[in-house]
């Protein structure tokens, strides 16, 4: 790579990193300042006076800490179970004698391509017979049966990249499948469930649609929902709106770059053959 072609690179990705960014800097940069400036006919990306007052009026205005506690409760439990759930109907698909394996890991993925909005009358009917409505529960169940299907077919083909070999040796020192799979197969595979985790709880995280229709009391509702609140019939309060984002993407960002290591080995895994 010689010099003009090294800097046009860096060029090109300076650009592209501030066209990702940009809704993030623009919510960080709004969220310091007055309405007045929020509002004002011309648009200036820094403040002069920056304030707190949107993170103030954004937490007493809404119960923002209810909100991100059921969205943390919602996500990990779905995290969980999902998880669990998917790392033994992966393993069954891809490492024991099952026929037409094909045909049911192509029926699953076929299942995650389903839109949300033509299964939400079913799924809002059985939550509502099973009297689940408002509760944590209540947006696990949909939340699982959205999930599942994606995180199955991505464990599997962590799954099948596992040498055959280590399962036989274990078979042979007279392990019983559980055994195998608990004590070698899981744990070499935890880079990619770990980043499969990561992908589950994001998406629970940021769930809208569910947890509109399902949760209707406000000390039920979860972060998407109570955000969307903010705004009345006369007036949307960038202000608190944008303060209230920062206030709830810090937890998620914290989690990647804690992980970030775990994240890439995970995504990463198996792209190089041995």
């Amino acid at each position: 790579m010689n010099k003009r072609t090294g800097i046009g690179f860096y060029v090109f990705l300076t650009i592209f990193i501030f066209l990702v960014m940009f809704p993030f800097i623009w919510v960080f940069l709004t969220s310091f300042k007055s309405p007045s400036e929020i509002f004002a006919s011309s648009y200036r990306w820094f403040t002069a006076n920056p304030t707190f007052e949107s993170y103030v009026s954004a937490l007493t205005t809404r119960p923002l800490l209810t909100y991100m506690w059921n969205s943390l409760v919602v996500s990990t439990l779905t995290t969980i179970i999902a998880i669990g759930v998917a790392s033994f109907a992966a393993y069954s698909l891809t490492r024991l004698p099952i026929r037409f394996k094909g045909l049911i890991l192509g029926t699953v993925l076929a299942a995650a391509m389903f839109p949300q909005i033509a299964i939400i009358s079913p799924i809002y009917n059985m939550i509502t017979s099973l009297g689940l409505r408002n509760s944590h529960m209540g947006l696990v169940i949909p939340y699982i049966t959205v999930s599942l299907p994606l995180a199955i077919w991505i464990l599997a083909t962590f799954f099948k990249k596992i040498p055959i070999d280590l399962e036989e040796s274990a078979k042979l020192d007279g392990a019983t499948p559980f055994q195998t799979f608990r004590k070698i197969i899981f744990p070499l595979a935890a880079p990619g469930v770990f980043t499969t985790a990561i992908l589950v709880f994001i998406a629970a995280w940021n769930e809208y649609l569910f947890a509109l229709t399902i949760n209707t009391t406000d000390s039920w509702r979860t972060i998407p929902v109570g955000i969307s609140m903010y705004q009345s019939q006369f007036t949307v309060p960038w202000g608190d709106i944008t303060a209230a984002t920062v206030l709830v993407t810090i937890p998620i960002v914290l989690v990647v770059l804690m992980f970030q290591r775990r994240i890439v080995s995970g995504l990463t895994s198996g792209a190089v053959k041995e």
